[in-house]
């Protein structure tokens, strides 16, 4: 195989499972798709930009040798297609634990554990305010969680519980796919902009990176479901 394809093949396999099985017939997420895809818009199109900002001040870049070398401004169209394909596998595993366990209910200790990251997350990004990385990741993390307390009756559609049992199984599959775009490699980063803390070669920030564009998608898609039942 072509080597430039890499990162593509990486993105096609991930998909892959959570497609097919989309089309179960107890968690039918292909009936959803119609929340989820609006969902995905504001959240992606952030991360997007996101991206292309912090590649341009290089704080992460690519290998030429594992993308095929089509750019949307400075991202190759595999990192772009992430931000779709990731999401995706996300909320297929949020739905089928909202589906296979339907008796987890917002319970005070996940509300007490999100306040509490986000309190952490806020005083390290502050302290680390010089590393464009962790700053940005964590701070932005516990802004959208301290908003999700502060305007609750606006989001009450959100179960703290669902999202953080299915975020900790989520982690599993997102470092699998991360580990390899970081081992081979065909994501770079500039250890001067993170804590240099690593998941055998995945940076320490990338787990609240994804924490918090699941998050978004997670709101955003159980406020739409909520709408279409009023």
């Amino acid at each position: 195989m072509n080597k430039h394809f890499t990162y593509f093949l990486i993105l096609a396999l991930s998909l892959a499972g959570p497609l097919a099985l989309s089309f179960d017939k107890k968690v039918a997420f292909y009936k959803k798709w119609k929340y989820l895809f609006p969902a995905m818009i504001i959240p992606c199109l952030f991360y997007i930009a996101w991206d292309i900002y912090f590649t341009a001040k290089g704080v992460w870049w690519f290998n030429e040798d594992y993308i095929t070398g089509i750019k949307i401004i400075n991202l190759p169209v595999e990192e772009v297609l992430f931000f779709l394909i990731v999401p995706y596998c996300c909320l297929f595993i949020y739905e089928c634990v909202r589906c296979y366990f339907p008796g987890l209910k917002n319970k005070k200790q996940a509300d007490l554990l999100l306040q509490m990251l986000a309190v952490i997350l806020f005083i390290t990004g502050i302290y680390f305010y010089n590393r464009y990385y962790t700053s940005w990741t964590f701070i932005l993390n516990a802004v959208f969680i301290a908003g999700l307390y502060v305007f609750k009756k606006n989001i009450s559609t959100f179960d703290s519980t669902s999202f953080l049992v299915a975020y900790g199984i989520m982690l599993l599959p997102f470092l699998i796919v991360n580990g390899f775009l970081t081992a081979i490699p065909v994501v770079l980063y500039n250890d001067a902009e993170n804590l240099g803390v690593r998941i055998y070669t995945i940076p320490f920030e990338d787990t609240f990176y994804g924490m918090l564009l699941v998050l978004m998608i997670v709101v955003l898609y159980e406020k739409l479901k909520s709408r279409s039942r009023l």
